[in-house]
């Protein structure tokens, strides 16, 4: 069985467990954008609890497909959330192996989010070895998928229906506690190849 998923910028967590116990994604580029999702925000763990890092849009009016939405430039932002992404993780077991992988998406322009995002998506499966078909819904129809869009939603995240959160070792754990259903980013770059377990346990 395939997901179905919007596209979400360094997706959380419960997201690719899913994947993890799944054949493959498919994503809605075609569906409404809606704000203060995860279609255009990731949360991390800081020294000082989470953090969300989100990427500003241009605004037309109207509703947009999320295909159609293109990232704006306005704030230097991406300059903003890799120094919140390098404050943050620097410490972690893994963090240098893999800033290289992740330094140049904020170093060069992106025109679409749903672009931006589905490029790290492919950068994070890589690094996982997480070999699963990826798809649009241009490509294919919706019918015969698990529908989890509603992942996108923070209010709903933590709800996920055939996802358990486990344990894995975070930088700021004896400060903060332990932060479950973060961006990917932050299991990958505390846990490297091991993630992979971490995925396939809260799958169970």
């Amino acid at each position: 069985m395939e997901i179905l998923s919007h596209p979400l910028y360094l997706a959380p967590v419960p997201l690719y467990a899913r994947l993890f116990a799944a054949d493959g994604i498919v994503f809605d580029g075609g569906s409404p954008f809606t704000k203060q999702t995860f279609r255009n925000r990731a949360v991390i763990a800081t020294e000082n609890g989470t953090q969300a890092l989100t990427i500003p849009i241009v605004h037309t009016g109207g509703k947009q497909a999320m295909r159609d939405i293109r990232i704006s430039e306005h704030g230097n932002w991406r300059h903003l959330h890799w120094n919140a992404i390098v404050s943050a993780y620097r410490k972690s077991p893994f963090f240098d192996y893999y800033a290289d992988d992740f330094a140049h998406f904020y170093e060069e322009r992106d025109g679409f989010l749903m672009d931006f995002n589905l490029r790290l998506h492919a950068v994070v499966c890589d690094l996982l070895g997480l070999e699963r078909n990826t798809g649009t819904t241009v490509e294919r129809a919706k019918k015969n998928l698990e529908d989890l869009r509603s992942l996108a939603e923070p209010a709903t995240l933590t709800q996920a229906k055939g996802f358990t959160p486990q344990p894995y070792y975070q930088v700021f754990t004896q400060r903060n506690g332990f932060q479950p259903c973060l961006s990917i980013a932050d299991l990958l770059f505390n846990m490297g190849p091991e993630a992979l377990i971490t995925l396939r346990d809260c799958a169970r």
